[in-house]
């Protein structure tokens, strides 16, 4: 049994260091915190952003790292596009006081973002993720019987 498990192991396939480095980033900047009682989750691109003007830019600047992550791992250019347009609806809403800091809570440009860079790896990747699943399938049913 165990050597099935060792087998299995040697030919999982796994989300690249990019993609993982963009979700973790993703929910640090848009989901890290529940607000309590109203249970809506903010990050620091909701925090950092009250500051007026420095807290948009620095923010602006963390969402262009999920752009360029999406960049290492070969997103094509028209999606490319649409994330950068993601990072500056997002900077923008910045500058309309109050209104716009509640707008940006809502819209999570980041999560977008990282969501287009993991529907497209996915897309890219569905043979192998599929091969992978079938044999993690036929794993579970050799340890059933």
């Amino acid at each position: 049994m165990l050597e099935d498990h060792e087998s299995a192991s040697e030919n999982a396939f796994t989300a690249p260091s990019e993609l993982l480095q963009a979700q973790s980033l993703g929910n640090l900047l848009d989901t890290a915190v529940r607000i309590p009682v109203i249970g809506i989750k903010v990050g620091l691109d909701s925090l950092v952003g009250l500051i007026p003007g420095i807290g948009d830019g620095l923010m602006l600047l963390a969402s262009l790292r999920i752009v360029y992550l999406g960049h290492k791992l070969g997103v094509p250019k028209a999606l490319k596009t649409k994330m950068l347009r993601n990072c500056v609806i997002d900077f923008l809403l910045g500058f309309v006081p109050v209104i716009g800091d509640i707008v940006d809570i809502f819209f999570k440009a980041n999560q977008r973002n990282v969501r287009i860079i993991e529907t497209w790896w996915v897309k890219e990747n569905k043979a192998q993720i599929d091969k992978m699943r079938e044999q993690m399938v036929k794993d579970w049913e050799k340890r059933q019987s």
